[in-house]
Formats: C-alpha cells, sequence, structure tokens
C-alpha cells in the first residue's frame, strides 16, 4: 500500500468551478476520481487504482466535510476506499466492496503493458491486496448530496455493471458520467454487465445531452461533449439489432464507431438481443 503521496502517479487540475479531476495517467486505463466541492461538504467521486494514496490527496485539496460516492466496485476505481470514514455506493454493489480485492486480480490489473511508467515506489505489487469495506451508505436512484450552494443528483445507470451511478449536477448542467460514457472502449463483456441495461441507460443519457454543458468520464479524455452520447446510443442499438462486429477474438465481439467502441459477449445472449 502507498502511505506517501506519489505525486509524479497523479496529474491534478481544475475542470470546473469547484471540480477537480485527479488522473492518474500513467496506465493505460487513465483513471479519473473527482473531487466536487460546495460551500459546505464535498464529494470525492471515486478512489482510484490504490496507489499514490488517493487520501492524502483529499486531503490536500480538501478541508471540508468529505463523503466518497463510488461509481462501482470494480478494482480501478475502489482502490483507497479503505482509507476513508464515510463510504457510499449503490446498494447492489455493497456486497462487492465488501470481499475487497484480492492479489492476483491486481497483478493483473497493473501486468506489464499497462503501465507507462513506473508505480510509486512503496508499492509492491506481489503484496498488493485492497481490503475489504463495508459501505456507510447504500445509494438508490434520485438520492442527492446537499453541498451548500450545489446538488448532486444519483442516477443509477447500470449496464457496464449492476450497480453503477453516475453524477448530476443540474445547475451546472455537468454530469459525471463515471464508466457508462467515455471516450474509448465500453465494455460490456464483463460479469454483470448486461447490453439491453445499458442501452437503457444510454437512452436515458443522450436524452439529458441537450440540458448538458458538459460530460465528465473516469477514463481517457476529460471533459467531454455531451452530443456524443447520441451516437454511443445509437451504437449500443445498432449492436442489439444485429449490427456485424468489426472484430471477434474468441468469446468478445468488438465494435467500433467514430469516436468508442464497445466490447460485447460473442455470441451475444438472445436476452440482450
Amino acid at each position: 500500500m502507498s502511505y506517501q503521496i506519489a505525486r509524479d502517479w497523479f496529474d491534478i487540475r481544475p475542470i470546473a468551478p469547484g471540480i477537480v479531476v485527479i488522473e492518474e495517467p500513467l496506465h493505460y486505463e487513465r483513471v479519473k476520481s473527482y473531487l466536487i466541492s460546495g460551500n459546505e461538504r464535498a464529494i470525492l467521486f471515486d478512489t482510484g487504482m490504490g496507489v499514490g494514496n488517493m487520501h492524502g490527496v483529499a486531503a490536500e485539496l480538501n478541508s471540508l466535510p468529505l463523503t466518497v460516492v463510488l461509481s462501482h466496485a470494480h478494482w480501478d476505481h475502489i482502490g483507497d476506499a479503505w482509507r476513508f470514514d464515510n463510504v457510499a455506493i449503490h446498494r447492489s454493489e455493497a456486497d462487492i466492496l465488501a470481499k475487497g480485492v484480492e492479489n492476483e486480480r491486481l497483478r493483473r490489473g497493473f501486468a506489464p503493458g499497462t503501465l507507462r511508467g513506473s508505480l510509486p515506489a512503496d508499492v509492491v505489487l506481489e503484496d498488493l491486496k485492497f481490503p475489504p469495506v463495508i459501505a456507510t451508505g447504500l445509494l438508490d436512484e434520485g438520492d442527492t448530496f446537499e453541498l451548500g450552494g450545489r446538488t448532486l443528483r444519483v442516477l443509477h445507470t447500470p449496464g457496464h455493471s449492476p450497480g453503477g451511478v453516475s453524477l448530476l449536477d443540474e445547475h451546472a448542467g455537468i454530469l459525471l458520467s463515471a464508466d457508462a460514457a467515455y471516450a474509448g472502449v465500453l465494455y460490456c463483456h464483463l460479469t454483470g454487465s448486461d447490453l439491453t441495461t445499458y442501452r437503457r441507460t444510454m437512452t436515458r443519457l443522450a436524452k439529458l445531452a441537450p440540458s448538458l454543458a458538459s460530460v465528465l468520464p473516469s477514463h481517457n479524455d476529460t471533459p467531454m461533449d455531451p452530443r456524443i452520447l447520441l451516437p454511443m446510443r445509437d451504437g449500443l442499438d445498432a449492436i442489439a439489432l444485429g449490427r456485424s462486429p468489426d472484430l471477434v477474438d474468441g468469446s468478445i465481439a468488438s465494435h467500433t464507431f467514430d469516436a468508442f467502441s464497445v466490447l460485447v459477449p460473442n455470441p451475444l445472449p438472445e436476452s440482450q438481443a
């Protein structure tokens, strides 16, 4: 575990009024967590990959009472959750969070070829594990966080995972889309992923696009133009309607579009077509 802040591991920058992006650019996934501040409270949206000490970063950036909101329970978003006192996650993934993450999964996550630099010096990959975390808050659709001059609304946005959530600042027109939408490879082939559910989520997000000023995703470039949500919706619909994949690799089919691609099971289960 990292106990000192590994400053070279993070790229920290303001991205909107009251919002700081904390990126981990030395991993190919370019995972992003966000610190969102109001006048009275703050939210840390995800805790990253578990190296570099996100808790220390948050403590340097923020002096307000802080709640961690986890977008979902995949390893690259929950890494430092164990360091925080107040951690909320959608109720359908709380049991996953409570299991922790074993070393074998993390060794695959940081395997040769995944890094664009070195892990922090105090990280011993052969020993790295994430302890179990018992959520102090269980999220549902429509929950709100009142931060003082800023309100964040929880959107249940499953498809990539059953308990995926996004955060919406309606007043500012900002959607923190997590792994539901980003300019890159969208994963809909994982255990717990479901194309039918993902289509409903993307249809919902696409309807929000005209009211949004920007979308802040958890991977790759940020911010995104909200208009990208429309071709994402159309792409998922096309896959379900029988679009031929651009590449098939065993049990995974890849569909490539202009600004993103989608991985789905091969063959696609009848229940998702």
